[in-house]
């Protein structure tokens, strides 16, 4: 058991110290550039060289700036770039403040609806303190974009563009935390008191009628109908008029969301399993956010398959590890913090996910990879951070990286075993709100 730091434990502490010899050297080195620069791989440019034996071809990158869309960019990375190999338009771009401004009314209503399902809970019950912990804000899984694009539609950046709230969100998600909050106790208050199902509603109605306006006034409100128009990479000239959002979604790229799967790999539980986390939906009677638990080199086998066959592929990771921001370099022996400290801190990938170390924190976009003998050893990453990062806004990822910190990838079913094909139509096991997938 520790106990207190006496003036023996801390005299022993300093002899510790010192009795290394370059103790001094180090911490002027370290003191002097940071931890970071300090325990560099200068080597990993070489190992990360930009050639890949399958790159598709994928344009210019967006930039979500200072927002948590990296779910709902990735998505409308996937299909963009079928649009521009279907209609040849290289860099199409699609409206993420549509999407935004439809989730942030859906997750508000369903954020009623689970307020009011736990008010007989404590407050400070596990599950209702998920909910009140960040109510307005911007992350989210794959399943959720899907499921706004089936309900609503798409349509061109053009037609819906970002404004100042959705390039930087923090201001909106201030706003609706302090909203959603207040509105939670207010149905709690409700449901303790023995209000009706009819006033409850009611009550729900105007608030979501204040969501509303929220939304509208940050992120204007979504056109009935738009016109669109674009030059294709042959200077040819098109224009289509008053379209709809889900005409244009059914007309130019009607993807059926049922035919891909979230395949991931979270071995702090039984592999081979189909999961899903309800805590996590947006929408009401929308699309379940589920995932099919596989072993890693399945799940990079299945990402190859994949680009092999022309597409890219939506990936969840936890971005943050052994980053180089300004290279654009995914690496896990990037920065050799162990042997500047001559600690260990070495866990497995179960281990990371059970302790919190490890997280599903980005999402970005696999478009190439590069297989030596049939393996791959570094992966091509489309970012959505801007084009000053990385080359032009693309990352590579070392293959150590990628089966550390990849823990989701979408694929199309149709690359799965017949086993794996059966769990699909397997009632799914529900995660707790406090699982690490979350």
């Amino acid at each position: 058991m520790a106990s207190a730091l006496t003036k023996e434990k801390i005299s022993s502490l300093r002899d510790q110290f010192k009795q290394n010899k370059e103790a001094s050297i180090l911490t002027r080195t370290v003191t002097k550039n940071g931890i970071h620069a300090a325990s560099y791989d200068n080597t990993a440019a070489t190992r990360l060289n930009r050639t890949f034996s399958i790159e598709l071809d994928t344009g210019k990158v967006t930039n979500q700036k200072h927002s948590g869309r990296c779910w709902e960019f990735s998505m409308l990375n996937t299909l963009r770039h079928t649009f521009a190999k279907k209609y040849h338009v290289k860099d199409f771009q699609l409206s993420q403040n549509y999407l935004f401004f439809w989730d942030k009314i859906e997750r508000a209503n369903i954020f009623y609806q689970n307020i009011e399902r736990t008010a007989q809970k404590p407050i400070n019950d596990r599950e209702v303190e998920f909910f009140l912990d960040t109510p307005g804000q911007d992350g989210g899984q794959w399943a959720m974009a899907a499921g706004l694009i089936e309900k609503y539609g798409l349509m061109p950046a053009s037609a819906m563009p970002e404004s100042y709230n959705t390039n930087k969100t923090d201001e909106f998600a201030e706003v609706m935390d302090k909203k959603l909050r207040k509105d939670a106790l207010a149905i709690r208050k409700l449901v303790a008191n023995g209000a009706t199902k009819e006033k409850i509603e009611a009550s729900e109605n105007e608030m979501l009628a204040e969501v509303y306006r929220i939304a509208a006034y940050s992120f204007g409100e979504p056109p009935k109908k738009f016109d669109l128009e674009y030059r294709d990479d042959n200077k040819k000239y098109h224009r289509e008029v008053k379209l709809t959002a889900k005409e244009f979604y059914k007309k130019y790229f009607n993807k059926n969301f049922d035919n891909y799967v979230v395949v991931t790999n979270s071995p702090d539980k039984p592999l081979n399993k189909l999961y899903s986390l309800p805590c996590e939906n947006n929408i009401i009677k929308g699309r379940t956010i589920e995932f099919l638990n596989v072993d890693m080199k399945l799940l990079a086998d299945l990402s190859i398959q994949q680009l092999k066959d022309g597409e890219t592929v939506w990936f969840g990771n936890d971005v943050l590890q052994q980053l180089d921001r300004q290279a654009g370099f995914l690496d896990s022996n990037l920065y050799r913090t162990e042997e500047l400290f001559s600690i260990n801190t070495k866990m497995t990938k179960a281990e990371r996910l059970l302790t919190g170390e490890g997280q599903v924190s980005h999402a970005m976009t696999l478009t190439g990879v590069d297989l030596i003998d049939k393996q791959p050893t570094k992966w091509k990453v489309e970012n959505s951070w801007g084009d000053k990062i990385g080359k032009d806004g693309y990352f590579v990822m070392s293959q150590d990286w990628f089966e550390n910190f990849v823990y989701e990838v979408v694929v199309h079913k149709k690359y799965l075993s017949k086993e794996l094909q059966e769990i699909l139509k397997q009632p799914a096991e529900e995660l707790p709100v406090w699982d690490p997938l979350h």
